[in-house]
């Protein structure tokens, strides 16, 4: 019997037809789920979704929850018993990457500054800061921080990545305190867990260097909101965020005018080609789960 799959777009359609034992069933985010899905037992959340609009006590026979995104905050800790759940780590650290790498350039090279004088049609002509021979350090060690590292190569920075733990290349994250105040950015790349959860307080601000930019491409809870806007209001601290605390964010939210801030919504990995490569590591691990394998993108332990 083939395993039944529940996607929620066409690009799943595509990526699961034709595989064998894999039977691709379309459902509609935030409506009842269609005749056949009591069979289901792997669960595909539409991008960047919660567990909101999806009633899970509808799949009896659920075991695997595969996510397109790296993320897995909004649904690891609502699987019914059985049910394990696969992130999609893999699919969006390129672009990402990109992304931080974009920022640092427009931030460093003054290019929002630029733009508003060509509008005013100003010859605004000044020197600006470089990215060349900056310390950045890079908090977490996995698919997004080796493909930020790649991508830094030949602009002759020195990067320094944290992870969990110490190992070859990677400092402990136990380190942080004494590392904070030699760089002049900190990037954040960690998921939300209950060990990263608000990690960015006042006292990792205060331990950053003058003028150092936060750059989070992580995800907002990560930071404390309250902290950041203090540091930024200061004039001591830059930033890029490509997610917030609360987000979307609120249209009278501080964030939107903070000085030194240089805010996108949560598009870092949205680039073309992004359910592409979504869907491409999905059907990797569906094809391993109806094979009998355990999904190597499998969260485990405490999230």
């Amino acid at each position: 019997m083939a395993v039944i799959v529940l996607v929620p777009d066409d690009h799943g359609v595509t990526a699961l037809s034709g595989i064998d034992g894999v039977q691709p069933l379309r459902y509609q985010h935030g409506e009842p789920f269609p005749d056949g899905a009591e069979q289901a037992e792997v669960l595909v959340p539409q991008f960047l979704s919660r567990t909101d609009g999806v009633d899970l006590t509808q799949l009896p026979k659920l075991r695997l929850v595969q996510m397109l995104t790296a993320g897995a905050e909004g649904w690891v800790d609502e699987l019914p018993d059985g049910a394990r759940i696969s992130t999609g780590r893999g699919a969006h650290g390129g672009s990402s990457a990109e992304w931080v790498l974009a920022v640092l350039l427009a931030i460093y090279r003054d290019l929002g500054g630029f733009a508003d004088a060509q509008r005013a049609k100003a010859w605004a002509r000044h020197q600006t800061e470089t990215l060349v021979g900056k310390r950045i350090l890079v908090i977490g060690a996995g698919d997004l921080a080796g493909e930020l590292v790649r991508r830094l190569t030949g602009f002759e920075v020195t990067v320094t990545l944290v992870g969990t733990q110490a190992r070859d290349g990677v400092r402990a994250v136990a380190e942080l305190p004494a590392l904070l105040g030699g760089h002049d950015v900190v990037v954040l790349t960690v998921p939300v867990t209950s060990r990263t959860l608000g990690m960015v307080d006042a006292d990792f601000l205060a331990a950053m260097a003058d003028n150092a930019i936060l750059v989070n491409v992580a995800r907002g809870p990560i930071v404390d909101t309250d902290a950041l806007l203090a540091e930024l209001k200061s004039g001591r601290l830059r930033a890029a965020l490509d997610v917030t605390d609360p987000e979307p964010l609120p249209p009278d939210h501080p964030l939107w005018t903070a000085p030194g801030l240089l805010l996108t919504p949560h598009v870092a990995g949205n680039s073309t080609g992004a359910y592409e490569r979504g869907w491409a590591v999905a059907r990797a691990e569906i094809i391993r789960f109806a094979a009998g394998e355990e999904p190597k993108n499998l969260v485990l332990g405490e999230y």
